[in-house]
């Protein structure tokens, strides 16, 4: 997918073109994260840029270097979300025609704030269930349409502008000894990866993606970019199915560490974000905080960085990211319940097996027919994970034929 070759990235010239388009996003120092993991955090707030992610630094460096007559032709891209939106920007501001290609189930906010950012100058074709989807079909129309294709992330130029987000922090935080950052086809960790490398060769540089959709992780164990057969597509902004050539050799070389975070772990982080710093992040934005537990040791005592990388999240996604949050923390549970054959067992359920902060969330019968003594699907909150095995206790003593369908992955897609 490379579509040029340049022998070095001078990301001081992407600066200076970028400066007057771009915001310079807040380095903001996160007194609670920092008092938990006992370092200095910062967040490199890209959730504030104009379009809300970084994205526009890369996309806005491509086109804006295109010849007058490239121009004229018009660019074409695929996206997720926000490299269309930084995209659409871009071509809005340097008057020229844009054709975008999203997946299918991208956020209907993501549509609507891609549509305003054009203002007039882009047009919008959904296809597929994944960003590799869209790629396959931009790329045939680029071709057929004699249009030039700016990639979101395998692209030198598109890699420089990213790595501008690089020369903000060492300007802002000039004694950095760790950034984090998100991954999801690799052009910001490449980018700002290789910037950080040449100016700090000392510095500790970690990449994070969702464990749905760990690309980058698989080329490394490959030796190369490897497609995955499947990914949970839930961290849009980061859930690609194969990262670039360019942004693989760049990252493996750049990265001390790639790691990856479970999305239930993301979406926890979302709403302690918000609830904590009234911070809107999207999904693919929380993973550099996400992976903080999981990293705290090599962390203590350091300036870190983490990158914020965007901020359009959905609205219309905060019960699925309680949800998933709840699951994963251990808070709730699903339960296929086979009531005893006497009477009155529904009420022992309820007065006696369930403890005295648990809630009942969800309650089906299976069976239309044979209510009262079939098989019903039960969801059960928790106020602490510690009341879980007391919980089973009590199944188990009032015999109550249970499955647990957290446990069984097949059953709980299907059922729940």
């Amino acid at each position: 997918m490379a579509t040029e070759t340049k022998p070095k990235l001078d990301f001081e010239s992407a600066y200076n073109r970028l400066k007057n388009i771009v915001k310079h996003t807040p380095l903001e120092f996160n007194p609670g994260l920092s008092e938990k993991y006992e370092c200095e955090i910062y967040l490199k707030r890209e959730d504030l840029q104009i379009v809300r992610s970084y994205k526009l630094r890369g996309a806005y460096n491509k086109i804006s270097q295109l010849s007058a007559d490239e121009l004229s032709r018009g660019v074409v891209c695929a996206s997720a979300g926000n490299h269309a939106q930084g995209f659409a920007y871009s071509c809005n501001h340097l008057n020229t025609l844009g054709v975008i290609f999203m997946p299918e189930i991208t956020p209907k906010q993501k549509v609507k704030q891609t549509e305003m950012f054009g203002a007039g100058k882009i047009k919008i074709i959904l296809t597929g269930d994944t960003f590799d989807d869209c790629l396959v079909e931009a790329l045939a129309y680029t071709k057929a349409n004699n249009m030039t294709f700016v990639p979101p992330f395998d692209d030198y130029h598109t890699i420089e502008g990213q790595g501008t987000v690089g020369v903000e922090i060492l300007q802002d935080l000039p004694d950095v000894e760790v950034v984090i950052m998100p991954v999801g086809g690799g052009g910001l960790a490449s980018g700002t990866g290789s910037y950080l490398r040449e100016q700090k060769p000392e510095i500790l540089l970690v990449g994070v993606e969702p464990a749905g959709a760990p690309s980058m992780v698989k080329a490394f164990e490959a030796h190369e970019p490897i497609t995955l057969p499947q990914i949970d597509k839930f961290v849009d902004g980061a859930a690609v199915k194969r990262v670039g050539q360019l942004t693989y050799k760049i990252c493996q070389e750049v990265l001390n560490d790639m790691l990856v975070v479970p999305e239930g772990k993301v979406c926890s982080t979302i709403l302690k974000l918000y609830n904590e710093d009234a911070i809107v992040v999207e999904p693919a934005g929380a993973l550099s905080v996400a992976v903080l537990d999981f990293y705290k040791e090599k962390i203590k005592g350091k300036k870190v960085v983490c990158i914020i990388s965007g901020g359009n999240n959905d609205i219309e996604r905060m019960q699925e990211i309680k949800e998933r949050s709840l699951l994963y923390e251990g808070l709730k549970h699903y339960f296929i319940v086979r009531f005893p054959q006497r009477p009155g067992s529904l009420k022992i359920f309820v007065n006696d097996v369930l403890g005295p902060f648990d809630d009942i969330t969800r309650f089906e019968f299976i069976k239309k027919t044979n209510r009262e003594s079939g098989p019903a699907l039960i969801g059960i909150e928790l106020k602490s994970a510690d009341d879980y095995p007391s919980l089973l206790e009590r199944m188990e003593f009032y015999r109550f034929d249970f499955k647990e369908l957290n446990r069984d992955q097949t059953l709980f897609e299907y059922l729940v």
